[in-house]
């Protein structure tokens, strides 16, 4: 049986009003979120992030593990394609893990694993894959027809 966006399926919960750039569709155990990478979007992002991984995982320290990667790689997909660039987000809750990803235009620019910080202590940029590595280790990029998603895995301890 097909479901049509006017009717959506018994398990799907109804999408946010559409906000300019900003479309957040909940899913059980998370979320998608289609956004353009502004500032604001950016705020509004991480606040769902822990919101919906405090919700699912129960666990603080995780949601904000969670916020923090997502954030990342939200500001590297706006450093590399510049602002108001269109990524999404999605943010899902399996059994033992939570499961962020973020997809951007770009399938040339995939970044690098550096396995260290910056040598400039003051450097302002450069830690963000660091601190994804040291959050999500063994997080991966797919190109896709759209562009690129990165993956990332952070451990949920059980309920």
């Amino acid at each position: 049986m097909h479901h049509s966006a006017a009717h959506p399926g018994p398990h799907a919960s109804p999408p946010s009003p559409a906000a300019c750039g900003y479309y957040l569709l909940p899913r059980p155990g998370g979320f998608v979120l289609h956004m353009a990478t502004s500032p604001e979007h950016l705020r509004r992002m991480r606040a769902q992030v822990f919101q919906s991984v405090t919700a699912t995982c129960h666990d603080e320290q995780v949601a904000s593990d969670a916020q923090l990667v997502a954030s990342e790689l939200v500001g590297n997909a706006a450093a590399l394609c510049g602002p108001w660039a269109p990524v999404v987000v999605t943010v899902r809750r399996s059994e033992h893990n939570v499961h962020v990803r973020v997809h951007d235009p770009l399938d040339d620019r995939a970044p690098a694993r550096t396995g260290a910080l910056p040598d400039n202590a003051q450097a302002e940029s450069g830690r963000g894959l660091w601190i994804v590595d040291a959050l999500a280790p063994g997080w991966t990029v797919q190109r896709t027809p759209l562009g690129k998603q990165i993956s990332c895995t952070l451990p949920c301890p059980a309920a």
